[in-house]
């Protein structure tokens, strides 16, 4: 698919195992490129209550997690969505779609993360220890002209290896103003016809 590839960079992390990953992709991305949105996370998960495909989303340019998105975007990219999955019949039986914000302590997956979310508190974990340790928290100050994560820490300004980072989050500080949280949750009708009834989507802040 000509541009694949570039185009799923429109979903910074995905976890779709036991799904086919090009099929669900060709339904997420045109609806999240009509939105203007960018997908943080797209994770194929089982919970209690049965199958969910979970999208989380972002404006592009926003400074802080979940800045702009509120509860009727999410409505809106949930319905498109949910339209764009039964057209494409991608995943077959009864599931829930839900969208929303990342959450205040979204977690970081691209160099892009660290330099849009400069000046606020990040935690970093590594898989390979920088002077002894594999836990930083810190201020981001965003990248260097190779790439390198800046982390202002008790310690100084680290300078630390992109490749290295197993896993980073920002930390939410109290008494900081949030962005408005927002999400969509439906339950889907399942398509076997045993006629399980749907819940009434609900809605968090």
């Amino acid at each position: 698919m000509p541009g694949f590839a570039h185009e799923s960079m429109l979903v910074a992390h995905e976890k779709l195992l036991g799904l086919d990953r090009e099929r669900v992709l060709a339904a997420v991305l045109p609806v999240l490129r009509a939105h203007h949105v960018e997908g943080v996370e797209l994770l194929w998960r089982t919970d209690r209550d049965g199958r969910v495909l979970e999208l989380t989303v972002e404006h592009p340019t926003a400074r802080r997690p979940g800045e702009g998105i509120t509860v009727e975007l999410c409505s809106e990219i949930s319905r498109d969505l949910s339209t764009a999955l039964d057209v494409a019949d991608v995943i077959p039986g009864s599931y829930r779609l839900e969208v929303g914000s990342p959450g205040l302590e979204r977690a970081l997956y691209r160099r892009e993360d660290y330099a849009r979310f400069a000046g606020q508190r990040a935690r970093l974990r590594l898989a390979t220890p920088l002077d002894g340790q594999r836990s930083f928290d810190g201020v981001l100050h965003g990248v260097d002209d190779t790439g390198g994560v800046l982390l202002e820490t008790g310690r100084g300004l680290l300078n630390v290896d992109f490749a290295t980072i197993s896993s980073a989050r920002l930390v939410f500080e109290w008494g900081r103003p949030s962005p408005e949280r927002a999400s969509r949750r439906g339950t889907r009708r399942p398509r076997t016809g045993r006629g399980q009834p749907s819940r009434a989507p609900k809605r968090s802040t």
